[in-house]
């Protein structure tokens, strides 16, 4: 479905176009008709699918801009979701001029008072900090006109339900409700049933959902061949945006330590980082800075990153669902992507468990030799080399040449000139990555409640016995920049909550105590590997 076939505005419109979308995803297309009759809607949809769109359109066509009062209010399980989804609605209100505010913790709260005070048309916020601004008077919401819940079941597993019914208790009830939840267990159900006025219930169904748009591989392997393997996967797939996910966040700081030594351009994202250190590395990332992008999947819930082309999954996750939304950093918005999964020999049965939950197989890829990563390697600088000659001027250096010359052959000085630009080979940079305990021998999630991944937790026959050391499901408390400002419980990560990912994306979801919020990966990321580089996967992948 066309944007232009929705009712929308000419402003909004201008603005779609503008950012370059042309069709509705599923859940756009079917939510937003039904949203802008004035209608309560409840979106069920994976992350990736478009979903801030879908109830931020509706919601900025009502805005009037012309009344300096809060008329619309988001409500977002992490900081990092609720900074990418103000930049979202700011850039498809521009042409409004509609003012959008994020309140969150861990920011200054003065700036944010200030923020608001000037009139912001949109709160976006989690929920303790929104409470905060609420016992402040900082913040009133007896003018909101439309209520979103975005990411409701994360809210719900990080323990905001109390705090989201003492929100919604100071909004009108004479309002809009747009909930959206990638699953719909029974306290969402209620939600709708307390807070809802008859909602339309829209439900993208799983051949609808962004993972069958990637290219899912796995590469059966040792824990300490891992590393080699994905640089010289990295090498031959020359993949523009890249995410690697890790599990703990020793292993991302390690991972990013060993690509830049081996000459990439990488940096670590996880819940140890300041939040001023994390928007750098993500302004870089996003700007074309970096080309690789190493996270657990705790610090990466709520991304929201365009132009990922693909998504290493160093550990795979434990909990099928986690492996979901790390790849869904990829393939979205229509675009294809492509994921690959390193899993030790004993980790085997949470590849099947995955595959059942996708309803899709990964197909097997044989690494690629030193020897196919090197010829890769000369092959992208003779390619740079080729492109530097378009528009290079010689002249000067014509005479520094003469000696050179004379003494080496030109195949000789060629091939220096290759071997200078070409990265080092990487069994030439030893590096060194901890070993991480493999994940118990149960079965994962899918399906398997009893002892898998989430239900393993509580029957006591999963994931956190036995694995405390090397990345239990529910590790320890999840981050929780947002409780900073009510008494402050800091910002820490859990110790184990980053699940084992291989190549692709997606992230994890630690089942947290009732008070605490775990972070939540996002990002939104299309694209494809350059020209060439993929037949490599496709063929080494006997599909």
């Amino acid at each position: 479905m066309k944007f232009e076939e929705l009712g929308l505005q000419p402003e909004l419109l201008a603005a779609i176009q503008r950012a370059g979308f042309e069709e509705a995803t599923p859940v756009q297309g079917g939510t937003i008709p039904i949203a802008l009759t004035g209608q309560d809607v409840i979106g069920q949809a994976q992350t990736g699918t478009g979903k801030t769109a879908a109830f931020g359109l509706p919601m900025l066509q009502k805005i009037d801009p012309s009344k300096r009062v809060v008329q619309g209010l988001v409500i977002a399980p992490t900081r990092e979701l609720a900074i990418q989804t103000q930049e979202e609605l700011f850039r498809l209100g521009k042409d409004k001029k509609i003012r959008v505010q994020a309140v969150y913790g861990g920011a200054d709260i003065g700036r944010q008072i200030r923020g608001l005070k000037d009139g912001a048309h949109i709160v976006v916020g989690t929920p303790g900090r929104l409470i905060d601004h609420i016992n402040r008077k900082t913040l009133k919401l007896e003018t909101v006109e439309t209520l979103v819940l975005d990411e409701a079941d994360e809210m719900l597993n990080m323990g905001f339900l109390e705090d989201i019914e003492s929100i919604i208790s100071k909004v009108p009830a004479a309002r809009q409700t747009l909930l959206f939840s990638a699953t719909m267990p029974d306290a969402i159900k209620r939600i709708g049933v307390k807070f809802m006025n008859n909602p339309e219930h829209v439900a993208i169904k799983n051949k609808e959902m962004t993972a069958n748009l990637i290219d899912q591989y796995y590469v059966r392997c040792k824990d300490f061949e891992k590393f080699d393997i994905m640089t010289r996967l990295l090498d031959v797939q020359s993949p523009e945006l890249t995410i690697v996910f890790g599990r703990t966040k020793r292993r991302v700081d390690e991972l990013a330590r060993g690509l830049e030594l081996r000459g990439y351009k990488a940096e670590g994202i996880h819940g140890d980082l300041s939040q001023q250190k994390r928007m750098s590395v993500l302004r870089a990332f996003k700007g074309g800075q970096l080309d690789i992008l190493v996270a657990t999947d705790v610090a990466a819930r709520g991304l929201d990153i365009s132009g990922v082309t693909h998504v290493y999954n160093y550990d795979i996750p434990q909990d099928p669902e986690s492996y979901v939304h790390r790849i869904g950093r990829t393939g979205r918005a229509g675009k294809e992507g492509l994921s690959v999964t390193f899993v030790t020999p004993n980790e085997m049965s949470y590849l099947n468990v995955i595959e059942n939950l996708t309803k899709k197989k990964m197909t097997p890829l044989r690494p690629p030799s030193q020897k196919e990563a090197m010829t890769s390697q000369i092959g992208a600088a003779v390619e740079t080399i080729e492109s530097e000659f378009e528009d290079a001027n010689l002249e000067d250096y014509s005479a520094a040449t003469a000696d050179l010359v004379a003494k080496y052959s030109a195949e000789e000085l060629a091939a220096m000139l290759i071997k200078s630009v070409a990265k080092e080979s990487s069994s030439e940079v030893p590096v060194k990555i901890t070993p991480e305990r493999p994940l118990p021998g149960g079965k994962g999630r899918g399906g398997n409640r009893g002892g898998g991944s989430r239900g393993g937790n509580r029957g006591g026959g999963g994931y956190r016995g036995g694995n405390r050391n090397g990345g239990g499901n529910r590790g320890g408390r999840g981050e929780r920049s947002d409780r900073n400002d009510r008494g402050g419980r800091g910002n820490s990560e859990g110790r184990n909550n980053d699940r084992r990912r291989s190549f692709d994306k997606k992230d994890g979801k630690p089942s947290q105590s009732r008070r605490s919020e775990s972070r939540r990966s996002e990002s939104e990321n299309t694209g494809k590997s350059k020209g060439g580089k993929r037949d490599f996967v496709i063929r080494t992948g006997n599909k």
